[in-house]
């Protein structure tokens, strides 16, 4: 009998095909947003997560307040200085500290030119093993350039091919960063952070030369004893850097971050994209299920008399019911089906896209199977739902009227 009535409905949506595929546009172009949209933020959300999962909890972070986006401290106007670094370590409880500068820089291979970060090693072979350790760097080839070895560099692991330089990158390689020649000593291995996998590492004492730097730092790494006093800590260093800049609580150009305070503002974020990823998803599903019900009325008012007709050799209320609900289902998960198909490739062009021409793994699609069956279901409920009313309308008509209807 469920057979009878798919076969019908399906016969139906055939018979009126124009006016059927319009009507499944607008679930068509919603189930796109839904799965492009939200597969690009799980990815984000991932790859931001991965970012920050390399962070200790017995570290913290100083940076200068700046306005624009990027790593720490990169917007900065005024960058801080050794006497800062002086401050810091004067504070108890803080045993280590590493100041780190970033940059964007161009950078030019195989006669393809493009802006990457370039971010400083520390010029302590200790400072950089330190590094190395604390965010459980390893080298896939190569090795880490001595402190005293100048003009050599490391690269992630996204610089080693499909690149966006039409040439794999090996050690040995010779790239060109600000009009420098600067020999590839190791390449990393693959890690969860994208800062690693896309960012050029090399000596202080280069990048203090190469961009003409003196005595300022993008931002410091601080290592603290006791884990358990980071906070405590953070407390301290802030209130000694305040003083030393006469400056207010609340007044401050300048933040200490811990690792907690870190994560709490990168999730408050990413739900703030979702939800707004997921009302862009409502607001194009409302209109594809409207126009799911504008359409069954239509077809209710042009199949008066057929309606009539079955009435009249034994169809039931619940019986033209259930046509009219398959077919506004269906009618929902068939354009479900052509919109998954539209999201994924859309997802995909844009992490393309991202890759090959940004030079960024952020925007990787992730197509995990409950969002593909979640749409899928979801638009055969929605186009279902959108044609209760009209298949309520339909099952009510007194066949006697039916039959008169012009």
């Amino acid at each position: 009998m469920i057979q009878d009535y798919f076969s019908l409905a399906l016969s139906n949506l055939r018979h009126r095909g124009i006016r059927s595929w319009l009507t499944m546009l607008g679930i068509f172009i919603g189930i796109a947003a839904v799965v492009s949209l939200i597969s690009l933020g799980q990815g984000l959300e991932t790859a931001i997560t991965g970012q920050f999962s390399t962070l200790s909890t017995d570290r913290l972070v100083v940076q200068n307040d700046g306005g624009s986006f990027g790593p720490p401290g990169i917007g900065s106007v005024k960058k801080l200085t050794d006497n800062d670094i002086k401050i810091i370590e004067s504070v108890s409880g803080v045993e280590r500290t590493i100041a780190r500068i970033l940059r964007t820089a161009k950078v030019n291979y195989n006669e393809i030119t493009r802006f990457e970060f370039i971010g400083s090693l520390p010029q302590k072979q200790e400072d950089i093993d330190y590094i190395y350790d604390s965010f459980s760097l390893e080298f896939e080839s190569g090795k880490s350039p001595l402190s005293s070895e100048r003009g050599k560099i490391v690269i992630g692991n996204d610089f080693k091919e499909d690149n966006g330089f039409d040439k794999d990158i090996r050690p040995g390689s010779s790239l060109e960063i600000q009009g420098k020649k600067f020999e590839v000593s190791g390449i990393l291995k693959k890690t969860s952070s994208f800062q690693f996998n896309r960012a050029i590492f090399m000596l202080e004492e280069d990048m203090n030369d190469l961009f003409s730097l003196k005595n300022e730092f993008d931002f410091i790494v601080v290592q603290v004893r006791d884990r358990d006093r980071v906070e405590e800590v953070a407390s301290e260093i802030a209130r000694k850097l305040r003083d030393d800049r006469n400056q207010k609580l609340g007044e401050e150009d300048f933040s200490v971050q811990t690792p907690l305070q870190a994560i709490g503002t990168v999730n408050t974020i990413l739900n703030i994209i979702t939800a707004f990823l997921f009302s862009i998803a409502a607001i194009s599903l409302l209109v594809g299920g409207i126009g799911i019900a504008n359409t069954m009325f239509t077809s209710v008012l042009e199949r008066t008399r057929e309606i009539g007709t079955m009435k009249a050799v034994g169809a039931q209320n619940k019986d033209i019911l259930l046509i009219f609900l398959i077919e506004s289902g269906l009618l929902g998960l068939i354009g479900g089906i052509f919109g998954v198909i539209l999201g994924i490739a859309v997802s995909k062009t844009i992490e393309y896209i991202a890759i090959t021409q940004l030079a960024t793994t952020l925007l990787k699609a992730a197509l995990p199977p409950y969002l593909i069956i979640g749409c899928l279901l979801f638009a055969f409920l929605a186009g279902s739902i959108s044609g209760i009313w009209p298949a309520w309308r339909a099952s009510k008509l007194k066949a006697v009227d039916a039959l008169r209807y012009e």
